[in-house]
């Protein structure tokens, strides 16, 4: 199970205050000598493996001088290492600490990113890149808070709706890939994208914990 799926169905108390406790403070996550901390009130990379996944799959890829958008970034670390590896960054997010956080772990990591506070792509001037990554949030419900809006894309997906119709109708991109897990509603999902004339590709498909999870490409 994923962090999102542990996130999902936790129920005893005793481990919801653990998680609360662990999370009530500014946490360090690293990744090939990146080293972030990273705000509580942001998506957390520690205990998830989309994050991770999406990393490995970054690895394989020549970025050098290329176009990257990472939209919702929440860590950032998808960022400076995209960053790391040569790209010319943007990051993105709708949650101010993100963008707070992102700009003082890039600095102490020496490394080159834009960063812009945006709902998807309401904010983001430029619309055209090589590489867009995405690690959307995919719970059906209505967020109460920004912090929630890591995790949930409203009762009736509208942030997978809103995105794609930015994507077919605003932006111009080449290589844009989605990482979702099977713990939420893909054929949802995809219909969204279909109704918006996208259409997924699997690309990879990695098992962690008995749960797998999908990186896709939309085209």
């Amino acid at each position: 199970m994923n962090m999102r799926g542990f996130f999902k169905k936790i129920v005893h108390p005793f481990l919801k205050i653990g998680l609360k406790l662990y999370y009530s403070k500014p946490r360090k996550y690293c990744y090939n000598s990146i080293c972030i901390q990273v705000h509580p009130k942001v998506f957390p990379p520690h205990l998830t493996f989309s994050t991770k996944i999406l990393l490995d799959f970054i690895q394989t890829l020549d970025l050098k001088s290329k176009t990257f958008l990472e939209l919702g970034c929440g860590s950032g670390i998808i960022a400076l290492f995209a960053a790391k590896k040569g790209a010319l960054v943007t990051a993105s997010d709708i949650n101010p600490i993100a963008i707070d956080f992102l700009n003082k772990n890039a600095g102490k990591n020496y490394l080159s990113v834009t960063s812009v506070r945006s709902d998807l792509f309401d904010s983001i001037e430029e619309k055209s890149f090589d590489y867009i990554i995405i690690n959307p949030p995919y719970y059906p419900k209505n967020p109460k808070n920004t912090s929630e809006k890591a995790w949930f894309c409203g009762a009736n997906f509208e942030y997978f709706e809103k995105l794609f119709y930015q994507l077919k109708h605003e932006v111009n991109f080449q290589n844009t890939f989605m990482i979702l897990s099977e713990d939420c509603a893909i054929e949802r999902i995809k219909n969204i994208a279909t109704k918006n004339r996208l259409t997924f590709e699997l690309i990879i498909c990695k098992t962690v914990f008995n749960e797998k999870n999908y990186i896709f490409s939309i085209n």
